[in-house]
């Protein structure tokens, strides 16, 4: 009788067990997933950037649609726009935000101080006021920076050693970008020490870009230097068509410029940053602080050139810049 009653208790115990087993693992299977909310100043939903930032969640062992949804916004280089993306993000109450701009990481700063804001490539944290410093970010943003304004006099350099006979370059830039001043500044202070007198162009507008280069054009500038901006990267087409019709070398800092007929660009890997990025979101799913995560700085610089581009302007490139390049388009 006592077997007995041990052999039922031994099944009701495993029938329990069992069972208990079942409801985890329906309660697991049925957990919601993250919710990512992505505000693109720059880029597309399917640019290069986003696949980066997709390829480092699946990286870091998130499944699309079973971990993670994705809440895309782009604003195709309308600043305008970004407010009003900014606070839909936020209204979803996703999980976390990552942006690809500083106008992005300011506008939903100002909408939200809870949910965390992942900066995949933001120009100068500090200055912009976003965080206190990049070591200690504080609050809820954290992210990568892509250190814009410290290699501006570098890519100016870069153009004289490419072409010495220059000594005036024209300077595209947004006047609306919270750090293009910066920007300015360190080229300003480059450009005397490069022999190089600077022709400031700001606009505003999509519409203002094509008078902007013909203008300086007729200034006799012998380059057209492109301060990184989501206008111009939006718009870079019909920019260096026009640039092309100017007989102006384009230099910029992305990679994509040189190959869609730029001269040259130089500066961080974007796709690098963004796959990075996700790494960011990986831990503060997991539970970590924003304040907690220091902001990073890029790894990789490229100089990328475009033999072909300088061949059609006259410009013969040194040896010693062609051995230094990341690549060379020919």
């Amino acid at each position: 009788m006592a077997r007995a009653r041990l052999v039922s208790a031994l099944v009701i115990l495993l029938a329990s067990v069992w069972v208990f087993g079942l409801t985890g693992a329906a309660d697991a299977q049925q957990a919601p997933p993250r919710r990512i909310g992505v505000l693109l100043v720059s880029w597309s939903p399917e640019s290069k950037m986003a696949k980066a930032f997709r390829e480092g969640l699946r990286d870091a062992g998130y499944i699309e649609g079973r971990d993670v949804v994705i809440e895309w916004r782009s604003a195709n280089g309308d600043y305008d726009l970004v407010p009003q993306l900014a606070a839909d993000l936020v209204q979803n109450r996703d999980d976390v935000i990552v942006v690809d701009a500083t106008v992005a990481a300011l506008s939903v700063k100002r909408v939200t101080s809870t949910i965390p804001i992942v900066m995949a490539n933001v120009a100068d944290p500090v200055g912009s006021g976003l965080v206190a410093n990049l070591a200690h970010p504080g609050g809820n943003i954290t992210g990568l920076t892509n250190m814009l304004p410290d290699l501006s006099a570098k890519r100016l350099q870069l153009l004289k050693e490419m072409a010495p006979q220059t000594t005036r370059v024209a300077v595209l830039w947004n006047t609306k970008s919270p750090y293009s001043p910066k920007v300015l500044e360190e080229l300003k202070a480059a450009a005397p020490s490069l022999s190089i007198e600077l022709k400031l162009m700001g606009v505003r507008v999509p519409e203002e870009i094509d008078a902007a280069v013909l203008a300086a054009s007729r200034a006799h500038v012998q380059a057209l230097y492109v301060v990184e901006d989501s206008l111009f990267e939006a718009h870079r087409t019909p920019l260096l068509k026009q640039a092309s019709k100017m007989h102006l070398p384009v230099t910029y800092g992305q990679r994509h410029w040189p190959y869609e007929g730029g001269l040259m660009s130089y500066g961080p890997s974007y796709s690098e940053l963004f796959r990075r990025s996700a790494g960011y979101v990986d831990k503060i799913l997991k539970g970590a602080k924003p304040s907690d995560l220091p902001i990073e700085r890029p790894i990789n610089f490229e100089l990328v050139v475009n033999v072909k581009a300088a061949g059609a302007l006259g410009i013969t490139i040194p040896e010693s810049i062609l051995l230094r390049a990341d690549e060379v388009i020919r």
